[in-house]
């Protein structure tokens, strides 16, 4: 792509391969849109061929240390768009993404605020639809919506926020509570297929309990550090 992008979805990866092609894959959409854009993959050391696969993608790779906070943020800081998507690397955004994304970017407000998707899960399974249906309407009532929900938002205002802390774990809460619950849009149109692979291989239950023990922990002021222990 000769022109300036517009927009620069920013996808952290480590050992991503199995998941990376779909999530790609389905940002081929965007080459057909009117929304000039680039891809970056920030790659926190991977042992497998996630980094070849961006390349053949045509993925631009960012190396950074190892962790979602700190490769999130090289992402940021290396991005020549104006606007900024933060998308997890097994995440597929389904709909009409593109034109969602257009829509917000032309309004002049947008720049003052930020937006994420309604969340979904790769498979039906009635448990998988319950936990989506409750972080759906945890991000409308109380403005938590997690990284696997993406974010897009202007380059200025990200870094007015902030950016990304380069955190172990919780980079995503920080991010959205200093964007605040009054400047956080849910995209219309818009879903973010997320695998729901780490809830069949932990058990449902136990990762909801344990995602809900870690949020808790971070309101009441426990470190990130000893959260990603416990969580890990």
């Amino acid at each position: 792509m000769t022109e300036k992008p517009i927009l620069s979805i920013v996808i952290p990866t480590l050992n991503a391969a199995d998941t990376l092609p779909s999530c790609l894959a389905a940002l081929r959409l965007g080459e057909r849109a009117e929304l000039p854009h680039e891809i970056l993959v920030v790659d926190g050391g991977s042992g497998d061929g996630t980094v070849a696969l961006a390349r053949q993608a045509g993925a631009r790779q960012v190396d950074a240390e190892r962790g979602r906070g700190t490769q999130l943020r090289a992402g940021g800081q290396a991005a020549n768009g104006e606007w900024l998507l933060f998308l997890h690397a097994d995440t597929i955004l389904a709909g009409d993404w593109p034109g969602a994304i257009s829509r917000f970017i032309s309004d002049p407000a947008s720049r003052y605020r930020a937006a994420y998707c309604r969340l979904g899960f790769d498979d039906d399974q009635p448990g998988h639809r319950l936990i989506a249906a409750a972080a759906n309407l945890r991000s409308r009532l109380f403005g938590l919506p997690y990284g696997d929900q993406a974010l897009l938002i202007h380059r200025d205002y990200y870094r007015t926020m902030g950016e990304y802390p380069a955190l172990l774990l919780m980079e995503d809460v920080a991010l959205v509570c200093r964007i605040g619950r009054r400047n956080l849009q849910q995209l219309p149109d818009v879903t973010a297929l997320t695998s729901a692979e780490r809830y069949r291989r932990n058990g449902t239950m136990r990762r909801v309990v344990r995602n809900w023990i870690c949020l808790g922990a971070y309101f009441l002021g426990v470190s990130p550090e000893r959260i990603a222990r416990f969580y890990r």
